[in-house]
């Protein structure tokens, strides 16, 4: 820096541009024509210096954005003559993009003729142009199988007005156009709101104090980042985990696993993910966007103090990735159709579960993740109006992970997207599309038991309105299910089966694929529990006697896993100390 900014000036620019990132999401939220969008908010927004680093994201999605820097980098690479009023559709995973579904648009801010940041919306599409009606194609054997429409940062609009061929590539290809360029309007429109926003704090502020101030903003935040390191001991971590089998796997499924060194005289975290697997032969790859921002997500969840998610922070956390790796850089052709899920769900998790073995009151459990039918694309014909429709319901959640400080949450939706995603309205989605949802419930036991009790998984049930709905879908954690740490318990394992409406007869469905469900029948998807924290014959009885009460844990799941013997609806204190005493040296 070349002078001292003042701090008072500082918090209020760090609050006006967190601000600007949230008028961005609720305009996009409000805009969007997509379920997945307006109802379930699969999408980001972040705000990127000239120089392309992460500056503000608000309530963006870890996956979305922690890695949102490179995205710039490709604008400022493949064009040299950016200017005011142009915008860039990139959406490409080979370069700084997460996955093919997260259309991003990327409009350059210039004030007084000088680029001085570059606002990001990062959307989630209903129909990217795949050769399936899904945006998550698990089974792709390679990015020509995938079939979906890739953009490598084009301009889209210029002088502010739309490039109708690109417009016309995407209306050609996608199943429901209108809904895609209602979606695509939403997004240009959330980051014009950016540029405007931004104009107007330089008039108030000044260009020199704005340019000052990202100076002052990253050093702050990395100076937080040194501190909170400094606390930690010096020490190297070691996570493993191992997703389920899928297509294109070994019959063992993925090993995975982490190396993380804490240096904290040189205030400064290390994430090795290059000792992992090549490329897989399907859609589970990750990305450089992907699998950087989960490996920063499980460093933020694993540290105790809570750190700005920003450029500055990320200067003391290195992620090393390797070329060719399915947890890395990918190499063409190999399919990241879904790298914003399954590897990356359990890289979060094996990174904030390491921290956990320092001590207590570091890290987390590991989080529930997978695509259930619950939470799957449905796609189709709706013989009510005769209409095309595809989009991803996110009927049902997961369970969240427990922490040192609290239960996992039963919304979590999965690890990538620290529970900032949405369930959908039931009655929204039955407006919409021709499902008729008969339950959704917590499911009993389902949360990984401890002091703190992982988050529950959901019970629910969909039936078809129609002669047949798509379910495209991928059951992940069903022979892996999350673990708890610390002698927390694992979460439960995931189930689904097809019932016939009349006869009750059931059958089982494949783990990953493609389903058509016929009129008469009714998939029952529940999702997976979260891992539980500590102990849990810590966990206090009245707060066993409480999860009794709301049918979060049964009477007999409060005994055989808590050690705590209710009577009556109360605790009896004088059975539960000899029933933990008795299991404790067991």
């Amino acid at each position: 820096m070349t002078r001292q900014f003042d701090p008072v000036k500082l918090s209020v620019l760090a609050n006006a541009f967190d601000g600007i990132v949230r008028e961005m999401t609720n305009g996009l939220l409000r805009s969007a024509r997509s379920s997945v969008i307006n109802t379930a908010r699969d999408f980001s927004c972040a705000v990127l210096t000239a120089d392309n680093q992460l500056l503000a994201a608000a309530e963006g999605v870890p996956v979305h954005v922690f890695g949102a820097g490179p995205l710039g980098e490709d604008m400022i690479e493949l064009h040299d003559d950016i200017r005011e009023g142009d915008a860039f559709l990139h959406n490409d995973p080979y370069r700084g993009n997460s996955h093919a579904a997260d259309h991003c648009i990327l409009v350059p801010v210039f004030v007084d003729g000088r680029h001085l940041f570059t606002a990001v919306t990062k959307a989630h599409q209903a129909d990217c142009g795949d050769s399936l009606p899904t945006t998550f194609f698990a089974t792709a054997r390679d990015v020509y199988e995938e079939g979906a429409l890739i953009f490598p940062c084009v301009r889209v609009q210029r002088d502010y007005v739309d490039n109708d061929d690109i417009v016309r590539m995407c209306r050609a290809r996608i199943r429901v156009p209108d809904q895609w360029y209602g979606d695509y309007l939403a997004s240009v429109g959330a980051s014009r709101i950016a540029e405007r926003r931004i104009k107007e704090l330089a008039e108030k502020f000044g260009v020199d104090d704005l340019v000052d101030f990202v100076d002052a903003w990253f050093d702050y935040s990395e100076r937080l980042a040194i501190s909170a390191i400094e606390k930690l001991p010096e020490v190297e971590l070691h996570g493993n985990t191992r997703h389920d089998p899928f297509p294109g796997t070994d019959p063992d499924g993925v090993p995975l696993q982490a190396t993380i060194s804490v240096k904290p005289k040189d205030g400064k975290i290390t994430i090795d993910l290059r000792d992992n697997p090549d490329n897989l032969p399907n859609g589970l790859n990750l990305t450089r966007a992907t699998a950087t921002g989960a490996a920063l997500a499980g460093i933020l969840s694993g540290v105790p103090e809570n750190l700005p998610s920003n450029a500055g922070t990320f200067r003391r956390i290195q992620v090393e990735l390797r070329e060719g790796c399915a947890v890395g850089v990918p190499k063409h052709p190999f399919s990241c159709s879904s790298g914003t899920t399954n590897l990356a769900d359990r890289i979060v998790n094996v990174v904030q579960a390491a921290f956990s073995s320092i001590d207590d009151g570091y890290g987390a459990a590991e989080g529930a993740s997978g695509q259930a039918p619950a939470k799957s694309v449905i796609s189709g014909i709706d013989e009510r109006n005769g209409n095309a429709y595809v989009n991803q319901i996110l009927v049902g959640g997961v369970g969240g992970p427990a922490t040192p400080f609290v239960d996992g949450w039963p919304t979590y939706q999965r690890p990538v997207c620290g529970a900032l995603l949405y369930h959908d309205s039931v009655e929204v989605d039955e407006q919409r599309y021709p499902i008729l949802v008969h339950e959704r419930v917590l499911v009993a036991d389902s949360g990984g038991a401890g002091r703190q009790r992982g988050g529950l998984g959901t019970r629910v049930t969909i039936e078809p309105r129609v002669d047949e709905v798509t379910l495209t879908y991928g059951i992940e954690g069903k022979l892996n299910p999350p673990k708890g740490v610390r002698g927390g318990h694992d979460g439960a394992e995931p189930h689904t089966w097809v019932e016939d409406l009349k006869t009750g007869e059931r059958h089982d469905i494949p783990v990953v694929g493609r389903y058509d469900l016929k009129r008469g029948e009714k998939v029952v998807s529940i999702t997976p529990g979260g891992g539980g924290y500590g102990s849990p014959f810590e966990r206090d009885p009245e707060a066993v006697l409480l999860d009794v009460r709301d049918l979060r844990v049964s009477v007999d799941g409060a005994r055989v896993n808590y050690g705590v013997v209710i009577d009556a609806g109360a605790v009896d204190v004088e059975a539960t100390k000899r029933e933990r005493s008795q299991r404790a040296t067991a």
